[in-house]
Order: C-alpha cells, then sequence, then structure tokens
C-alpha cells in the first residue's frame, strides 16, 4: 500500500490523476479503502518501471515520459523504440500504459495545433535551390556553410534576435537538423513526423507521419535554379530502421524500405546522397536490450547499406564486422553470449568521389571478445561497398547497459572489458591543405582527435583534448575552415567515469581550435559554469557544431547557444533559451539542452533545436529561427 501510494503521489505532480493525493492515513483513524489502482500501474511496473523509475541510462525518465503524450508514448508500444519491451502486451495493456504513465485519457486527449497552413506565396519556390548536401553541409561533412548561402555576416552577429519558433507537439527532445530547400526547411521529429515550414514565416507547407521517431537530418536531392526538378525529393530514415522517399513539394510518399531485419536496428545519422545512390549507416539500440540478464547478447552488427535513390532499391550491403556473431560462451545466468558483436555506424559517411570511397565511424562493442573493428573509422569502396581499410583508435573496447546495472544480479550482460564506450559519433571530415595534401579527422568520445591518411588509414597525428568518458569527448559534430578544425567537447561528469580517471584529470568542457596539419591547440574557448543547482545542466558542447567564415555557432548542454569568433574564440553573442517561446503554432515551447543535429544558416538565418531531455540532459521542445535585429 505504501508503494502504492508514492505512485499515486507522482502521478498527481504529473498533472494527471483527476484530483489531490490521497491523505496519509492519521493514527488512531479508521483506515480508508486506497484508490482503486490504474490498469496501467501493474504492467507499468512489472514493463517499465525497472528502467524509466531508476534513472538508467538512455532510458528517459518517468517524469519526462510524463511529457510525451499518451499518443507518442503508445506508439512507441506499437512498432515504435518500445515494441520489443511490449512484446506480448494486447492492445488494452498497451493503452492503459500509455495513459497511467502520462496521466491523460486518450478518450480525452486533444492533438496540439500545427502552424497556420502555408498560402499559395509560401509554396515551393524552385528558384531557391538546397545550400548543402546534407548532414555536414558539403559531402567532405566540414559544417562550413560558406559566405554565399549562409548570408549572415560575422559582423552582425552581436545583433542576433529570435524571429520565430515553432513548439515540437508534446515532445522533450528536439534532435533532427533541419535542412533547407525550395524556401522551406525540413525537420523531423520524435513522434515521427516529418514537416515542411516556409523558412521566413515558419507556416506550415506539409505533414508527414513517418512511422517512429525520425532523429535524423533529412537530406534534399541537388538541383540549381537554372534546372528546377520535376520531383525534388526529400530522404530521412527512422528509428525502427525504415528508410523514406517523399516528395519535397507535397510530402507524398515515393518509397519506403527497411534496410535491416535485426529487431534492435535503427537509424540515427542522415544517409549521405552521391552519384544517384543512398548511402545508408545503420547502428542499434541492442545495447539497452542486453540489461536483461535473459538476452543473448549480441546479435547485433553495425551495417551500411547502399540504397538506388530513385527506387530505394538495395544496391549492396556491408557490415563493420565481417563474421557473423556466433555462441562464444554463456553468462553467469546461463543466457548464451554471442560475439563478435557491435561496432554500430552512428554517424552520416563522408565522401571521398576522387579516391571511390567514403569514411564512416564506428562504436563499441556490445559483448566479449572485442574486435579490431569497434571504435574505428572506416573506409568501404563507393562502388562495391569493399572494406578497404580499418584504423581502430580504441582496442578493447566492448560494452552495454548491462555495465550502468548496480546489483551484480543485473550486470551478467557486461563484457569483461566493461568499456569504456568511446563511439565515434560524429562524422570524420575530409580535410584539404593548403598544400593539397589530404586527411581524414575523427573526433572520439574519449576526447581524442586524430587525423589519418585517407589512402592507408595510417594515424598521421592524435591529439587528447577532452578528457572523455561516458558522455565525455567529440560527441555529434567537429567543423573545419580552411586548415582550423572546430572542437566541441561534451565532458558531461558520469558516476561511472569516477572510477576511471583520477582527480588530477578534470574535465574540458568548451570549443577547441586545432591546426589541422598537425594537431597542435591554436585557441581553446573553456565553458563557463553557470548551471549552480539546475537539474541535469551541463556546461559543455554535445550538439554539432557549425561554422560560418569568422564564426562558430555553437549550442551549449546549458540551454545557451553562442557564437565564438573562428580566429580567437571570443564570444560575439549568446541567448539563453532556458525560457518560454511563443510559437507560429499558438503554442509555448521552452527550450533546453543542446544536443543532436546543430544549427544550419541560410540567407541570414539560423536554424536550431533546442532540447534533449534524454540521457540526464535538460528537456524542451523548441525550434528557433534566429536572424539579425531589424534596423
Amino acid at each position: 500500500m505504501i508503494r502504492r501510494h508514492a505512485c499515486w503521489v507522482l502521478c498527481w505532480l504529473m498533472a494527471g490523476c483527476g484530483g489531490p493525493p490521497p491523505e496519509p492515513v492519521a493514527t488512531g483513524a479508521v483506515e480508508q479503502a486506497p484508490p482503486a489502482a490504474h490498469p496501467g500501474e501493474a504492467p507499468y511496473l512489472e514493463r517499465c518501471a525497472g528502467c524509466h523509475d531508476q534513472a538508467v541510462y538512455k532510458a528517459p525518465s518517468r517524469l519526462f515520459l510524463g511529457m510525451l503524450g499518451p499518443r507518442n508514448v503508445l506508439a512507441s508500444m506499437q512498432g515504435g523504440v518500445m515494441a520489443e519491451q511490449a512484446a506480448g502486451l494486447d492492445d488494452e495493456t498497451r493503452r492503459a500504459i500509455a495513459e497511467y504513465v502520462t496521466g491523460v485519457s486518450l478518450d480525452a486527449y486533444v492533438e496540439p495545433p500545427e502552424p497556420p497552413a502555408c498560402d499559395a506565396e509560401h509554396g515551393f519556390d524552385a528558384a531557391r535551390p538546397p545550400v548543402s548536401v546534407g548532414w555536414g553541409v558539403d559531402h567532405a561533412n566540414s559544417r562550413l556553410q560558406p559566405a554565399a548561402s549562409a548570408g549572415l555576416d560575422v559582423r552582425e552577429a552581436p545583433n542576433l534576435e529570435v524571429k520565430w519558433a515553432f513548439a515540437y507537439p508534446n515532445s522533450t527532445k528536439a534532435r533532427s537538423q533541419p535542412v533547407f530547400g525550395g524556401g522551406a526547411i525540413y525537420f523531423g521529429a520524435d513522434d515521427g513526423t516529418v514537416r515542411a515550414l516556409d523558412a521566413k514565416t515558419g507556416c506550415l507547407r506539409w505533414a508527414f507521419k513517418a512511422s517512429a521517431e525520425v532523429r535524423n537530418s533529412p537530406v534534399l536531392s541537388p538541383w540549381s535554379a537554372e534546372a528546377p526538378p520535376l520531383t525534388p525529393m526529400l530522404y530521412f530514415g527512422d528509428l525502427i530502421g525504415r528508410v523514406y522517399a517523399v516528395d519535397a513539394r507535397t510530402g507524398e510518399l515515393r518509397w519506403k524500405v527497411r534496410v535491416d531485419d535485426h529487431p534492435d536496428a535503427t537509424l540515427t545519422a542522415a544517409p549521405a546522397l552521391h552519384g544517384g545512390r543512398l548511402y545508408v549507416p545503420v547502428s542499434s539500440l541492442e545495447v539497452v536490450s542486453a540489461a536483461d540478464p535473459g538476452y543473448a547478447c549480441c546479435s547485433f552488427r553495425g551495417a551500411l547499406v547502399a540504397l538506388d535513390a530513385a527506387s530505394g532499391a538495395v544496391v549492396w550491403k556491408v557490415y563493420s564486422i565481417d563474421e557473423e556473431p556466433a555462441v562464444a560462451g554463456t553468462n553467469a545466468a546461463g543466457t548464451p553470449i554471442l560475439a563478435p558483436s557491435g561496432a554500430p555506424l552512428w554517424n552520416t559517411p563522408t565522401i571521398d568521389a576522387a579516391r571511390g570511397r567514403l569514411y564512416v565511424g564506428s562504436g563499441e562493442n556490445y559483448s566479449s571478445p572485442a574486435d579490431g573493428n569497434s571504435d574505428a573509422i572506416i573506409a568501404y569502396d563507393l562502388e562495391s561497398g569493399a572494406k578497404l581499410w580499418v584504423s581502430q583508435q580504441t582496442g578493447r573496447d566492448a560494452w552495454n547497459v548491462a555495465c550502468l546495472m548496480e546489483d551484480e544480479a543485473s550486470r551478467v550482460n557486461c563484457p569483461e572489458e566493461d568499456g569504456p564506450d568511446y563511439d565515434f559519433a560524429a562524422s570524420p571530415i575530409l580535410v584539404t591543405l593548403t598544400d593539397g595534401r589530404q586527411l581524414v579527422v575523427g573526433g572520439q568520445k574519449s576526447g581524442a582527435v586524430m587525423a589519418l591518411d585517407p589512402d592507408t588509414g595510417a594515424t598521421v597525428w592524435k591529439t587528447q583534448v577532452g578528457r572523455g568518458g561516458i558522455q565525455g569527448g567529440v560527441h555529434f559534430g567537429m567543423a573545419a575552415d580552411g586548415e582550423r578544425l572546430f572542437v566541441p567537447i561534451n565532458d558531461m561528469s558520469y558516476p561511472v567515469d569516477v572510477d576511471r580517471y583520477a582527480p588530477s584529470d578534470p574535465v574540458r568542457p568548451g570549443l577547441y581550435a586545432l591546426d589541422a596539419r598537425t594537431g597542435e591547440l591554436a585557441w581553446s574557448a573553456p565553458a563557463p559554469n553557470l548551471c549552480g543547482d539546475l537539474e541535469h545542466c551541463d556546461p559543455g558542447i554535445s550538439q554539432a557544431i557549425t561554422a560560418i567564415p569568422g564564426a562558430v555557432i555553437a549550442g551549449h548542454m546549458d540551454g545557451r547557444l553562442r557564437v565564438y569568433a573562428s580566429d580567437s574564440g571570443e564570444l560575439l553573442w549568446e541567448l539563453d533559451t532556458l525560457r518560454d517561446f511563443s510559437t507560429v503554432s499558438g503554442a509555448t515551447a521552452r527550450g533546453g539542452s543542446f544536443s543532436g543535429g546543430g544549427p544550419i544558416v541560410v540567407d541570414g538565418m539560423v536554424y536550431v533545436n533546442s532540447g534533449y531531455g534524454i540521457y540526464n540532459h535538460m528537456p524542451g521542445n523548441v525550434l528557433l529561427a534566429i536572424g539579425p535585429a531589424s534596423p
């Protein structure tokens, strides 16, 4: 009865149980019957509470779940990210869980409003072609927006202001980087909706509903103003491994294909579009499934799939780990251990058309023994998918969420290596030096940045910039401006890291510039710690950064968007997004931690998401359109 009362109080605090919580029974009083249990309480406690009530890494807390709305929670169990955990539950039970955890009845639920529909004047404009080829602006993944398309002079940075804002409905995170073309910005959301908004006004051109969350950046097929496209295409992937192609003018579906049949396969990175092919990196959520002692860990291996961009047909598919996982022993619960596994591909491939190859970074192994393909930058042949070289930067890295469990019975799937979980989450950058030489530069969660020979994969230089850790080092994206390399460091402290690092090895959150030729530090801009006692606040930089001539734009985990001078690291402008914003739909949105997809800059405007309510970060649900103040 005590446990039920505690859950009732939590539900009431989340504003969903229809009245005040029951008063505790006074000593000597006649005990009153407790309120009837919600039908979703028991299945939630059995299936969900072990992660969502225990602050398990990568599992949103119960409070955050309550902000999503019942439809989003239900969708996550019906073919979404929680489909495996909800397997065996009937529709009625899933519905009850969604209503219980959000405190809102689906019968009474009202969908939040969309922005006003665009009129004919704000329709698709073929005279305004895309300003990038995808995630990294160019195929080198430099994340440098040239002056001609950026349209933002660094001298205007101190005068930037919010022009309009969009509220992600029923969301605690905003992580799909927008892409621009045809006068619109296109982006996904965690309820699976992909929208096209007019770039200047924020009115809605169209909305398309995918099967699950779209967290990656969409990619537009290229065109020129002189040769308008018959059917401009928009490509993106969802959280359950499906790739979509839709008409960028209307949002009409052209094709859809699932690129991996593993139940935990997911698409976290934007695909790369080149030469009529879509190169799709495949990662997975099996790292979370391994927390179950009865789960045979692990059977996933990272994959790279080349699709025909016109039809979605598979041209070739290759894996980061060449051999299939096989039984390598049993855990303490008697469950088989499969290996080698893991090495997911979290980042958008970098295209090297001159050499006919692409480069992509891998994550950790999931089970023992670790192999030579994890925590590596890998080169593949564009035409055939043949693996050309592997440059592993951290060996013996096998890790999964079982390693974070507190009791030994729940840790049995933790590999003997126990980490350190040093993924390459950021895309490699193909840097061209003034003497014509090229280097493939990578940034790792270890805090290290390294340059490789693109022909052989040999390490040319390696510099330790951040301390590193479970949430340390480089996360979603660096940037390069000629021979300067800009490195965002997160270095968020995490309990597991306490045992791995000495007190003399402190965290180093902030922005750093390196000489791309040598790896030497050019300047540093350590992040100020303004968090105080604010929960889930951290000063580091997790979100991908973006450069324009003269400046670097960086969103911090403390909710501040900052613009730095690229020649010195001087702070030019700052926006605190930890506040409410009126939005184009009429709803109120709020900023939070910056993470995931970074800013884009086009026609003098900056478009960026704020809010990342997972992994112990601050929730938020706003997309901001920022430009110079009117004279």
